[in-house]
């Protein structure tokens, strides 16, 4: 078995894409056991989101727009 140290020289040798990946597996295997009716519902949210976006009644805006208003906000 390869030792802690040797394995992460190894991976951080990777190109950032395949890190990239690596790093959301191991996300997703520290993740905890989600209800599944709060997963539905932020699902059905999502694609209710999406579809407004897509059928035109919500125009999306950049996000260092959105940050930036937030911001503007936050100082008043």
């Amino acid at each position: 078995m390869r030792s802690h140290q040797k394995l992460t020289e190894e991976i951080l040798s990777l190109p950032s894409a395949s890190r990239a990946i690596l790093a959301e597996k191991l996300v997703e295997s520290l993740e905890f056991d989600i209800d599944p009716a709060i997963q539905a519902a932020w699902t059905t949210e999502a694609k209710r989101w999406r579809d407004e976006v897509r059928n035109g009644s919500v125009e999306p805006i950049p996000g260092e727009e959105a940050l930036a208003q937030v911001r503007r906000l936050l100082k008043q």
